[in-house]
Parts: structure tokens; sequence; C-alpha cells
């Protein structure tokens, strides 16, 4: 049921269980991008296979997430995501441990299976578990304290990095997930969709997983073998029928992993729409500025952890004060100015050169970039869920991280090759720093499409009428409407 409020102890703790879960997998991501260049040369890596060290956990992740969301309607969200936590860590040992590349991007799937399960049950558990007024607050907080685990991750990665080895990067989820267990199994209530009684989808989970699979294979394939070779073009071809297949499945099967009446609502598929643009720009960007920083600024992996820790403390400051704000006057102006925010931090990043001073090449872009995604990150995911029914939470929260995972991986896949990037791109500065400076500049304009998109778009929620002064309201005798009913 919900009704907890957002100052109350359990709703504090269920917060915390929340972030530091979501923020165990976000940790993930953000510290092996550092480590890249350290995996590249322990195990003679070319650019693919440091890609496919990305793009393996990002496939599972975004293959199960709907699965993982269906699974949490039907059987506990607090179960799944407490099964995903425990998964979750485990593999992330198993990444530890990996003696090669190939062992390692196979581990990393199975970690990318662990985040499935436990990203969408986060952000369900909020919109299930709080009281329709408070939820606003609580996922603006979410996305801000969120940002204390990308804070700290970085920089103890970086430092891990630097000191001992990359392998340890993997161990500081371990503890974070002790943590996660025991609050959530002591405060988190359990909530689930009760219409959700048949099968699960695990036809649907398949073909989506595989036809990603298909795709990821063919974009990173085809630039090294040739857009015509078998292998790849053939990879593309079955991944695009699979995907076919799997709305076509939809369609038709009892219990969708996708909820028809969620395609119902504009807002939300313009919503995941402008998702898609902008974390598309997000993912390619940031999969190549750590090893910009590193590679050709010649920064530490610490030093390049910490260059990062401003995105985080504006997040944290801001996302909450953000998400407060979008609740009161409605996400269609932040969301339509934050992509331009980010875009311009983007393009801001072809400064960073073969110097790296600090103040004058990465700092304004990083400052302008984490404003953007303040301004933008809690009004997208908060629309996103107001646009769909609450017994539905879990299939629009995995939907939404789903689109977000899709676009990052295909941008991870196809940006390299688009700015020339290749091979051993990487351990040659020059090159690969004129192939950053192209990168950033397309991202920042996929960005900024996310903005037009977003403007044309996205509707603030309708607002009751204000009785006028002096006239006696008579209250109707019905339940108030949910913020979803209220948006169109």
């Amino acid at each position: 049921m919900a009704d907890l409020r957002y100052a109350s102890a359990r709703g504090r703790w269920v917060l915390v269980a929340t972030i530091l879960g979501s923020a165990m997998a976000s940790i993930d991501a953000t510290v092996v991008g550092i480590a890249l260049p350290a995996i590249g040369r322990e195990f003679h890596a070319s650019l693919a296979s440091l890609q496919w060290v990305v793009i393996a956990y990002t496939l599972a992740l975004a293959g199960l997430l709907l699965l993982a969301g269906a699974l949490g309607d039907r059987y506990g969200r607090r179960l799944v995501f407490l099964i995903g936590v425990t998964w979750f860590a485990l593999a992330s040992v198993l990444c530890g441990a990996a003696p090669d590349a190939m062992v390692l991007v196979a581990a990393r799937a199975l970690q990318g299976v662990g985040a499935a399960l436990l990203t969408p049950g986060s952000l369900a558990i909020i919109e299930a578990s709080f009281h329709p007024d408070d939820r606003g607050k609580a996922i603006g907080a979410w996305s801000g304290f969120g940002g204390i685990g990308t804070a700290i991750g970085p920089f103890l990665g970086g430092w891990l990095i630097q000191a001992v080895s990359w392998r340890l990067i993997f161990a500081i989820n371990v503890p974070v997930a002790i943590a996660v267990v025991v609050v959530t199994w002591r405060h988190v209530p359990e909530s689930r969709d009760p219409r959700r009684t048949g099968r699960v989808d695990l036809v649907g989970g398949a073909l989506v997983t595989l036809g990603l699979i298909g795709l990821a294979f063919g974009l990173i394939e085809g630039p090294l073998a040739g857009w015509s070779s078998p292998a790849p073009l053939a990879a593309l071809i079955c991944g695009a029928g699979l995907l076919a297949a799997f709305a076509a499945w939809e369609r038709h099967v009892a219990e969708p992993l996708l909820p028809p009446g969620l395609f119902g609502s504009a807002q939300f598929l313009s919503a995941n729409a402008v998702t898609f643009v902008v974390y598309a720009a997000l993912g390619g960007a940031m999969f190549l500025l750590p090893i910009q920083l590193e590679q050709v600024a010649r920064y530490t992996p610490l030093e390049a952890g910490i260059s990062l820790l401003p995105v985080t403390v504006i997040m944290l400051a801001l996302s909450a004060r953000s998400g407060a704000l979008a609740a009161s006057i409605g996400p269609r102006l932040q969301m339509s100015v934050g992509p331009f925010v980010i875009a311009a931090g983007l393009a801001l990043l072809v400064r960073i050169g073969y110097s790296g001073d600090y103040l004058t090449e990465v700092l304004p872009g990083v400052a302008v970039f984490g404003l953007g995604l303040a301004i933008n990150v809690a009004p997208l995911t908060s629309t996103v869920l107001a646009a769909a029914p609450a017994e539905q939470a879990g299939a629009a929260s995995a939907v939404n991280n789903d689109v977000a995972r899709a676009a990052s991986l295909i941008a991870v896949a196809v940006l390299p090759a688009v700015a020339g990037l290749s091979g051993a791109a990487y351990l040659h500065p020059a090159h690969f720093s004129a192939g950053f400076r192209t990168a950033v500049l397309v991202s920042a304009g996929l960005c900024a499409a996310g903005g037009v998109l977003a403007a044309l778009t996205i509707r603030n929620p309708a607002r009751a009428p204000v009785p006028p002064r002096g006239l006696v309201h008579c209250g109707l005798d019905a339940p108030p409407a949910r913020a979803h009913e209220l948006t169109s």
C-alpha cells in the first residue's frame, strides 16, 4: 500500500535501501570506465575488447530488465530486489578474479543479470510504497543521494586501481550489498501487482535479449570486418528480426512483459523517446571520457575519478529540488532545458588536451554537464512513472531503464566507429584525442535533439480548477485521482 511518508523513519530506511542498491550498479559503470586503460594494458586488449567489457554488462542488463520488472510485479519487488543485490555481489567477485579479457566479459554479463534484477526494483519500490504526495520528492532524493555512491565509487576505485589493482574495484560492491540486504530485509515492505498471476513471459525475455545481443555484435564487428561481411551483417539482420518477433509476440501473449496499457499514454512514449536520445549521448561520451583523461591528458586513475566529482556534487545538491520543482510546475520546462545544458557541457569537453589543465579544460565541461543532469534526470524519471498506473510501476520502471541501457549500449558500439576509433587507437594519444573531440560533439548534438523532442512532445499534468472565492465547495464523494490519471 502506497502510504509511506517521506519524513517517516520507515520511509527513510526504504530510501536508504533503494539508493544504495541502485548506486551499487551505477558505481560499477563509472568505476569500470576509469579502469578500462588498466584492463587493456594488463590483457593487451583491443578497443573492441574494452567495448565488450562495457557492453556485456549493459546487454544483460538491458535484455533482462523487462523480465525482471515482470518478476517483481508478480512475485514481489522486494524479493526480486534482494535476489538481484546478492547475485550482483557474487558476480562482482568473479569479475575481480578474471584471468583474461574473455572471462572478464563473461563475468560482466553475469553481473549485468544481477543489475537487471535489482535496478527496476529500486524505483518500483519507491513508486509502490510512498504516498502520492511524497513520491516526487522521494524520487528526487533517490536521484540525488544516489550520487553519493557515484562519488565514492570513482574516488575509491581510482585509488585502488592506482595503488593496488583494477581487480579490487569490484570488491567495493560486497560491503554495500551486505548493507542493502540487511536494510531491505528489515524495513522495505513487499509489493506486487495482484493482477499478475499467470506465467512469466520467458519467450519474450529470450527474444529481446538475443535481439540486443545480435545488434550489439553486428554494430561492434561491422566497422572492423566491414559492414558487408557475413558475420556482422547476419548478426544485424538476426538481431532486428528477433526484436521484431518480440514486438509481435507481445501483442498476442496472454501475460506480456510490456502491458499494452503502458503504451496508451502519449506522455509515456514521449518520455521514453527523450530518454533514448539523451542516454545515447551520455553512454557514448562517458565511455570515451575516462580514456581521454588517462591516455591523452595523462591523468592517473585516481585523478580521473576525482575530476568527475563535481557531477555528483551538483546532482546531490540539486536533484531533490529539481524533482520538487517539476512536481510544482510540471516537467516540460526542465526536460526541455536540461538536455541543452548537458549538450553544452559535452561540447566544452573538446577543450581537454595534452596539458590536461583541470580548471580550464575539464572543470567547465564537467560542471555544466552535471547541472544539466540535475535539471533533467529527476523530472524525466518522475514523468515516466507518473504516466503509468501504480500497479504497473515495475514494468514502467523496467521499460524506462531498458530504453536508457539500450541507448547506451548502441552508443558505445557505434560512437567510436563514427569518430574513427578502433583497434589500438586508445594507445595512440593524438589519434584518440581527435576522435574524442568528434565523438563529444556528436553526443552534444544528440542531447540538443533530445531537448527539442521534449519541448515538442512532453505535456505538463492538467491541474484541477481552483473554485472562485466566496463559493461553497462541495467535495465529490470519490477517491482522489492518482498522478497518472492527471497526465495526458
